[in-house]
Parts: structure tokens; C-alpha cells; sequence
């Protein structure tokens, strides 16, 4: 297998086969992310991934799930991703899910048409970054869209089949915004519609436009008993109308929470206020990671 550079991949696809099919992110200015600033993004080309298939068919005799990396995999043509789909089908019967990371902006440039038939080709879910329902928080980190774009393209997608867990970070409105970015972000879990949530918490790396707001004051992050605080704010305005589960179990998160909005939101409410007066129930900062 050729891997450039680091990969990341959703704590869920711990167990996936990761191949690459596109280097790095066709985004890549969000202030917080270091995840791709020593790639230059490409798109690799359909022989590269097929040898790669084919050398992992030799060496892994059963591949149930398949995570296509790296940052933006659903930026191709939809005529390419069924290419590649239909390579993975083929190399590998036994596959049951695929899955990419995917920017609204993507789901949102393919028709319902488009998006049903990489359903029907064997894309079974796609995580999107959607960090903060706060417009202005968006705005400033850089993320080039919108809370109206995330809403929209993760019901397409999900009115489409294919399930989309969306992931929020934390802190990532700092002290200032701290509450608004909570208020909007549990707003934008009830409308979206989302299968799953996963909440991150946000972790500064050095060389990253945030970290240098960091270090010039310009941007103060959350204590523990902040973040806390900004979780109860989020679950208390998360009124979903259909189930999403919901999970905080990345390895930056000191609380580990999991449960399905709406049905445990009052479990997982009285989880935080017990973890905001026991410290033991919380990981330890040395074990946290991005």
C-alpha cells in the first residue's frame, strides 16, 4: 500500500481498509486544522487506487468496511467515485460500506440522482465537518460556508439513503463566542436531520492561524468547566425530531458521552453536570490527541 504523508480517518472506520483516493484537501484554510498543511492537494488517478485495491486483496483476506481518504474524497465527479465503487465491488464482494469525508459544498454540487446512485453503489455513509452551526463562527475560521449550506446538504444527502455524521468542535468559538457557537450548533443537530454527531473538542496545533491567535490574544480558549458548560448548552437546545445518535468519544474529548437525541438527552444532560462537579469522570490531558 502507498500512503502519502499522515492519514486521518473517523474514529469509526478504526478498523476500515483507508485508501486514498485524493491527497490532502481541496479546502485547506480552515485556521484550526493542521491535518493536511504538508500536502499539496491532488486527485489521485483511477490506475493508482485500483493497484492499491488489488495489493490489499492480496494481503487482507476479508474487507468489510472501506474509508476512501484523505480530507475530501466526495470532491470528485460522481462519474469517477462510481469507478472507483465499482472497483471496490468488484476486488471486494464482501465489502458492505464505503465511506468518504465529504464538504457540504460537495454534496450540494451533486444531484438527488447523483447522490442515489452512489448509494446504490455502495457508499453507506459520509462524515461531514460541519464544526460550529454559528455563521460568524464559520466566518472566522475560515470555513467558506454556511450553516443554511451544511442544513441543506446533509438532508440531501440523508433524503438521498446515504447516512452523514456531522462533527462539531468544542471550543471553537472561544470565550467570545462561546454561547452563541453552542446555541446555534445544538440549533443546526435539530434541524439537519443527521444520522450521527460527533462532538470534537478543539486541540491547537502549532503553525496554525488559530494557535497564532492563541498566542497574540486574540483568541482565548475554553477552561474544562467552559467546555462543559458549552456541552449542556448544545443538548439543551439539540431538539431533534428524528434520532441521531450522538457520541463524544474522539481522543480529544476529556468527557466521553453516547446516547440517541432525542430519547437520552436528559441522561446525557445529568452526565455533564456530574462530570462538571467529578473530575474523575473526565480523561485526562494527557491522553487526549488529535
Amino acid at each position: 500500500m502507498r500512503y502519502e504523508g499522515s492519514v486521518y480517518r473517523p474514529p469509526s472506520e478504526a478498523r476500515s481498509l483507508i485508501i486514498q483516493v485524493t491527497i490532502g484537501c481541496s479546502h485547506n484554510t480552515c485556521t484550526f486544522c493542521p491535518m493536511y498543511s504538508d500536502k499539496k492537494f491532488r486527485v489521485r488517478s483511477f490506475e493508482e487506487v485500483f493497484a492499491d485495491l488489488k495489493e490489499a486483496r492480496r494481503s487482507q483476506a476479508h474487507v468489510e468496511r472501506i474509508f476512501f481518504a484523505d480530507g475530501d474524497a466526495l470532491c470528485l465527479t460522481t462519474d469517477k467515485l462510481l469507478s472507483l465503487l465499482g472497483a471496490v465491488r468488484a476486488i471486494f464482494p464482501e465489502c458492505t460500506r464505503v465511506s468518504v469525508y465529504g464538504r457540504a459544498d460537495n454534496i450540494l454540487r451533486k444531484s438527488d440522482d447523483e447522490l442515489r446512485q452512489l448509494r446504490d453503489a455502495g457508499l453507506g455513509i459520509i462524515y461531514v465537518g460541519a464544526e460550529s452551526g454559528s455563521a460568524e463562527v464559520l466566518r472566522r475560521v475560515h470555513k467558506s460556508e454556511t450553516p443554511e449550506d451544511i442544513i441543506k446538504a446533509v438532508q440531501r444527502a440523508e433524503n438521498a439513503g446515504i447516512p452523514v455524521s456531522v462533527t462539531f468542535i468544542s471550543g471553537l468559538g472561544g470565550r467570545e463566542l462561546m454561547e452563541e457557537h453552542a446555541v446555534e450548533t445544538g440549533k443546526m443537530i435539530s434541524q439537519m436531520g443527521a444520522s450521527y454527531v460527533g462532538l470534537l473538542t478543539l486541540m491547537l496545533a502549532p503553525g496554525t492561524p488559530m494557535n497564532e491567535d492563541v498566542i497574540s490574544g486574540k483568541f482565548e480558549q475554553l477552561t474544562m468547566d467552559e467546555v462543559l458548560k458549552e456541552l449542556e448548552l448544545i443538548l439543551n437546545n439539540a431538539d431533534c425530531k428524528k434520532d441521531c445518535v450522538i457520541r463524544s468519544n474522539h481522543a480529544s474529548n476529556r468527557l466521553v458521552i453516547k446516547g440517541t437525541l432525542p430519547h437520552d438527552r436528559e441522561r446525557l444532560l445529568a452526565q455533564v453536570h456530574k462530570a462538571m462537579h467529578d473530575e474523575k469522570m473526565l480523561r485526562p490531558d494527557r491522553f487526549r490527541g488529535f
